[in-house]
């Protein structure tokens, strides 16, 4: 063992003494020899595995030179120096002896800025070499601030990456190794580190947000709002890495910063931002680390909160159920700074940036749910946030804003954001969305605790009902968002909403008529379906039969200044389709409403569409006006009043449209069996004159509801018409067979087809010879018609007319069979004529 002591107690010296030779060669030109020379160095000190004590002594010789190499323009050359002397640090017991030595030489070459390292190689392993010093010297670094500063000031922003880490980690353990030093110079990290928080590589983006957090941390406390900023934007980076790395930091300084309780307001929105991360991972954190600062800051202020601790504790009777509650701490912290958060998370939802928006409408869930009651009186705000977040182009916004209204609803009482909403959803927001107050409205009623609604019910449905609510925008988005409001309050309310359901059935059918969407009118037919239920009646029948009367009341007070713009139109449509037999039940108040709406001063286009509805009604008035067998008793009127006035004619396209639509109404009103025999045939005096001069109509369909109008009234009654009326008739049925429509012509041959079938005894056929000549004689020119579908129906015409008179007939065919081009419909018909009884070929009609 004394021989081992004595050959260590010798061996610095003649290593030295093997290597003073070698040691001169560092100075030569030849760079291989410099280059061997290093190695030679490394080989007879490192790598035989020497005691420490030994190294040192070695090393307090050798480090000089070896430093003078970091100026060697041979790469190799500094790189093996460097490398060399990492090792000694390593492995010498006193690694700090050689910091009055080595801190000057790297600040000289690493943080000079007119002095640059060109290998990145070199620089990195320069920076590790500075970090295993820091790790071994510790405290001992406090003399040489200023040189650390300069050379990480330099690194942070180096081109390499691994550099940037590598210089980022060495910053942690410089802060930490001498804290009571580093505050001095912190500030003076913090820019190069913005300027690198940036960078591409994520695990640089990593490093730097790490150092960011010791830097501030141990810094003076004036930094924080120079980085805020930066972390925030870190909250939207792509890498989960990134974002954790975030999370962890700002939970850090909620934790420990020195002067945390200044920055909370402009903390906490960054750790609650990850509490809803897309990742599981950051999301535990943030939360865990929340807890710890709630409950860190409840311990800390226990006296000012003692009442709250002591009575407090037990959660709001309406709070939602599959929400974990907040500690106290954590809710007194939103609490106290909600009045700094609410402006922010405002201009926050007006960001360029999608995903900020996102971010931020996520954020305003967290907060609302921490404050609780104590959001009250920050309603107003936060309704104009939320009316404009509602505008949003992105989904999610909307979605994570309509969360944020619902959490409001719950625990802000109904008298406060009653009062701002239904003032917002009679004068809207934006003129361009109008719709904004009534989706928050919907949402917010949504989460309002049922027995609270309850009695602000009426205040509700009156402000729906307005017209001014309820008429005035068509656009699907708002009649959408009444229709929720509606739906939100049945669903809520039940069985209460009957004692406001005719205001309720009123919104449902003014959106089911101003809506242009097939979905959205369907729905409000199934929220009538549901007001239906919840009163207990069986259809939707039913439930117009309890409010027909007033909901008539409620059209006829604006009649008389109905347009064809006019919301109450629509209305009335939706009225009387839906209420199917019920408005049979309610003529007395129709029947004047309809008089009123069809007077000729009133808008064309009005009595046009009204008409059109009434056409409908009409084709199957069993089952609508005259579900009670008493339309007969208005029809008259209605004909007289209404109807006649409007067939007159005036010039102009649309006074043409106009009787074109009372025409279709007459038609459906004489299929549709609302006349008896008797009072059709006492109207035919006032309904020839009109009815044949719409045979003349300029309109085709006019013309075409004319022919079927009267060929219905022969039907029904022709055989009681005096011949004196049936010859003014046929005239004008003759002129249409020239029509220039197919359907009129075909309309017309009918109508003179059922003309000659109603002939009786009363129209003799001799003294009205004349009359049935001229027919005939008409009758036999089309029979020549080029198409031969119009010959063969004039043919069966004239068949039914041979029973008249036979012998007439036969003559004037006879007279033409020559002359025509195609004689052989007149050969069928005189085959006809001559197949007939020997005594009606004779005698004509019996």
């Amino acid at each position: 063992m004394a021989a081992m002591a004595a050959e260590d107690q010798h061996a610095p010296s003649e290593i030295l003494r093997g290597l003073s030779r070698h040691l001169n060669c560092l100075n030569e030109d030849n760079k291989t020899a410099r280059k061997r020379t290093l190695e030679i160095i490394k080989k007879e000190t490192i790598d035989k595995n020497l005691s420490s004590d030994v190294l040192q002594e070695i090393f307090s010789v050798l480090l000089k030179p070896l430093l003078k190499c970091l100026t060697d323009p041979m790469d190799r050359c500094r790189e093996t120096a460097i490398s060399t002397i990492t090792d000694f640090i390593r492995c010498v017991p006193n690694p700090e002896q050689s910091l009055p030595y080595l801190m000057p030489c790297l600040a000289q070459r690493f943080g000079d800025k007119d002095v640059l390292e060109p290998s990145e190689e070199i620089r990195l392993l320069a920076m590790e070499m500075l970090t295993l010093t820091l790790e071994v010297c510790g405290k001992h670094f406090a003399p040489y601030l200023n040189e650390m500063m300069n050379i990480l000031q330099r690194t942070i922003v180096d081109p390499c990456p691994d550099v940037k880490r590598e210089s980022c980690k060495c910053a942690v353990k410089f802060a930490k190794a001498v804290p009571e030093h580093f505050h001095m110079q912190a500030e003076s990290l913090v820019k190069p580190l913005m300027q690198t928080i940036t960078h591409q590589h994520s695990r640089v983006r990593v490093a730097v947000i790490e150092a960011t957090g010791v830097v501030i941390q141990h810094g003076n406390g004036k930094n924080v709002d120079d980085v805020l900023s930066h972390l925030a934007q870190r909250l939207f980076d792509d890498s989960p890495k990134v974002r954790k790395m975030v999370t962890a930091v700002v939970g850090d300084w909620l934790l420990h910063m020195r002067d945390r309780y200044s920055y909370f307001a402009k903390l906490i929105p960054l750790l609650l931002s990850n509490i809803n991360d897309e990742i599981p991972e950051i999301r535990l954190l943030a939360a865990d680390l929340w807890k710890q600062v709630g409950a860190q800051w409840e311990k800390e202020n226990e006296e000012d909160i003692k009442d709250k601790l002591d009575f407090l504790l037990t959660p709001p009777l309406f709070y939602p159920n599959d929400v974990e509650r907040p500690g106290l701490g954590c809710r007194e912290l939103v609490l106290r700074n909600l009045g700094n958060l609410v402006p922010a998370i405002s201009h926050d939802m007006n960001d360029w940036m999608v995903a900020t928006r996102v971010r931020t409408s996520q954020l305003l869930c967290v907060l609302l749910l921490h404050s609780e009651e104590h959001s009250t009186q920050h309603v107003q705000p936060l309704l104009a946030t939320l009316y404009r977040a509602c505008t949003d182009t992105e989904k999610d916004v909307i979605t994570n804003c309509l969360a944020a209204a619902k959490i409001l609803g719950t625990f802000v009482p109904p008298e406060v954001f009653l009062k701002l909403v239904l003032s917002h959803v009679t004068s809207p927001y934006s003129s361009s969305h109008p719709w904004a107050p009534l989706m928050v409205l919907a949402a917010i009623l949504e989460g309002c605790p049922t027995p609270v609604l309850k009695p602000h019910l009426e205040q509700i449905i009156t402000t729906l009902v307005r017209p001014d609510v309820c008429e005035d925008y068509q656009q699907v988005m708002y009649l959408r968002q009444l229709l929720a409001c509606i739906d939100v309050l049945l669903h809520h309310c039940d069985s209460d909403c009957g004692s406001v359901s005719l205001q309720l059935l009123q919104v449902l059918i003014t959106v089911q008529s101003l809506s242009v969407d097939p979905q959205l009118s369907d729905k409000a037919l199934e929220t009538v379906q549901l007001l239906c239920k919840v009163q207990g009646l069986d259809s939707v029948v039913s439930l117009y039969r309890q409010h027909m009367g007033q909901l008539l009341d409620w059209m006829s007070a604006s009649v008389s200044t109905w347009t064809c713009f006019s919301p109450q139109r629509l209305q009335l449509q939706t009225v009387v389709t839906q209420s199917g037999p019920v408005i049979g039940e309610f003529l007395s108040q129709f029947m004047p409403l309809l008089h009123c709406a069809l007077q000729k001063d009133k808008d064309p286009e009005l009595r046009m569409n009204i008409f059109t509805m009434l056409a409908k009604l009409l084709l199957d008035a069993k089952n609508s006006l005259d579900s009670q067998g008493h339309f007969e008793d208005e029809s008259e009127k209605f004909l007289s009043d209404s109807l006649l006035p409007n067939l007159v004619w005036r010039a102009g396209r649309t006074a043409s449209a106009v009787r074109t639509a009372a025409l279709s109404c007459l038609l459906a009103l004489l299929h549709g069996g609302s006349f008896t025999p008797g009072q059709l045939l006492s109207l035919v005096e006032k309904l020839s004159p009109a009815l044949l001069s719409a045979l003349e109509d300029d309109a085709r369909m006019s013309r075409l509801f004319a022919c079927r109008s009267v060929a219905t009234i022969l039907e029904r009654i022709g055989k009681s018409l005096h011949p004196d009326v049936l010859n003014k008739i046929y005239p004008e049925l003759l002129k249409r067979l020239d029509d220039s429509s197919e359907d009129v012509r075909t309309a017309g041959l009918e109508a003179i087809g059922l003309w000659l079938s109603v002939l009786t005894d009363e129209y003799n056929p001799e003294f009205y010879s004349a009359h049935l000549q001229f027919l005939f004689q008409q009758l036999l020119l089309f029979l020549d018609d080029p198409d031969s579908s119009v010959q063969e129906r004039v043919l069966e015409v004239l068949k039914i007319g041979s029973q008249v008179h036979p012998a007439l007939l036969k003559k004037e065919v006879e007279e033409v069979v020559e002359k025509q081009r195609t004689p052989d419909y007149c050969n069928q018909l005189l085959l006809h004529i001559s197949s007939l009884p020997t005594e009606t070929a004779d005698q004509g009609p019996e």
